[in-house]
């Protein structure tokens, strides 16, 4: 919304929510979410034709268009627990829609949502007793955390689904006025449901292939950079995500993957439902498979060793943790009793316990005092590096930030205890200059 306030000054554009600290937060220096560029985009915008408020019934009836991008957990409770999306935000949004309209409105579907959403929320809107009419329209959103701002300037694709042609054209004349038309698709409203869980899909299946030749490359001596380059070069994969790496993250791959297999189940489809779930079952291998690699290593016992995590957030260059890697692999080694110290340079000490708490969460979501203990006792927050890796048995290279990189590697070797690990989860350290200094270091996919 802020991209289409920058790019299209003479529309005004309302962001609404009900969470008064958020929209707070949205008005201020310091947003609430970090993505490179967004600051500027939003200072140049806010005040001119964009602005954020708690307004909603205000700001639905004066639009002409209405974005729904309200978040679609995957559902912890009842028929497809653990694998369908939670739609309740969503029809909450088409209900309030409903209810305030005036005149038409064209809704637009933001939010990641399975197939044939789209038709629940036409036969909400079409209940209004108000003598509203609507035009529903599918616009999944394709840019990646880290880059957004570049994804949203020069986008691959822009997708538009929808049944009313005028419609859809309105929404392709707003990103028409700097995106070339030829990168503007329209589809039906189906086909671009599905082209957003499929896409994530298909990406979050390469990860997961390239991190289970890793497990091979470690056991047999081959290298998996060396294998994903010769790979890639071809033009018929490409290098994109053959990253080998702890496991993926985010909000949206584990969660639309396990969306696509709820789909193809509720189809009858079951063996393409298992084939899609087991990308996401080498993911956790993968997590499950770092962290034992750690224990192992050790001598079998990282109990009441300190040992420094470098990065927290899914990726780098987001403070956004969601389904990130580094909570799995945190939980595994305070389940082994480790004593871990976290630095990342983007994810507040606040955010770190949360996340660590709710990954021990059972079914019902409840977390044992003890398990609270231990998060407690067990863990620290560093302000950098340095201080983290200080007097620790092992760093663990979580996050691919770029800052770990340049880091003075010697001065940490001389602070550690010995022998000093080094766990390269993202394969972004210089192996051989760390070896030379004296660390023990193990990368993935290589042996």
């Amino acid at each position: 919304m802020a991209m289409i306030a920058k790019q299209c000054p003479e529309i005004p554009v309302h962001v609404v929510d009900l969470n008064q600290a958020r929209i707070d937060s949205w008005n201020s220096d310091n947003l609430p979410v970090y993505e490179p560029g967004l600051d500027a985009v939003v200072r140049e915008a806010r005040g001119r034709n964009l602005t954020f408020s708690t307004r909603v019934n205000d700001a639905i009836r004066d639009s002409n268009m209405i974005f729904i991008a309200v978040n679609t957990p995957t559902k912890t409770f009842g028929i497809g627990a653990g694998r369908a999306a939670n739609l309740e935000f969503i029809e909450k949004c088409a209900r309030q829609i409903a209810e305030v309209s005036e005149g038409h409105k064209i809704v637009v579907e933001k939010s990641t949502l399975p197939v044939r959403t789209a038709e629940a929320v036409k036969r909400i809107l079409q209940s209004s007793s108000r003598g509203c009419s609507f035009d529903v329209l599918s616009n999944p959103e394709f840019l990646a955390e880290g880059t957004a701002i570049e994804d949203l300037l020069s986008p691959d694709r822009v997708l538009i689904g929808g049944e009313s042609s005028a419609a859809v054209q309105r929404l392709a004349d707003v990103y028409g006025r700097w995106i070339p038309r030829e990168r503007i698709l329209t589809t039906n409203l189906w086909s671009s449901e599905l082209s957003k869980l499929t896409a994530n899909a298909f990406l979050a299946q390469r990860v997961s292939s390239i991190n289970a030749i890793s497990a091979l490359c470690e056991a047999t001596g081959a290298d998996v950079d060396e294998v994903a380059r010769a790979i890639g070069t071809d033009s018929r994969i490409g290098p994109k995500f053959l990253r080998a790496s702890v496991g993926f993250g985010g909000s949206c791959f584990q969660k639309d993957i396990l969306n696509l297999v709820y789909l193809c189940e509720h189809f009858g489809l079951r063996d393409v439902a298992k084939y899609w779930e087991q990308v996401v079952v080498m993911n956790d291998y993968q997590k499950r498979r770092f962290s034992e690699r750690i224990v192992k290593t050790m001598f079998n016992t990282v109990s009441d060793k300190k040992i420094a995590i470098w990065g927290f957030a899914f990726k780098k260059d987001t403070n956004d943790t969601r389904e990130s890697p580094a909570i799995h692999v945190c939980r595994d080694l305070l389940n082994e009793r480790a004593k871990l110290c976290i630095f990342d340079p983007r994810v507040p000490e606040s955010q770190v316990r949360s996340e660590l708490i709710s990954a021990f969460a059972d079914a019902s979501g409840d977390v044992s005092l003890k398990d609270r203990s231990l998060v407690e006792t067990n863990v620290t927050v560093a302000r950098d590096s340095y201080s983290a890796a200080e007097r620790a048995h092992a760093i663990a290279v979580l996050t691919e930030w770029d800052e770990f990189k340049q880091l003075d590697v010697q001065r940490i070797y001389d602070t550690m205890m010995q022998p000093a690990f080094v766990f390269d989860g993202r394969n972004i350290l210089n192996r051989n200059r760390l070896t030379e200094i004296g660390f023990e270091v193990h990368s993935i996919g290589k042996h």
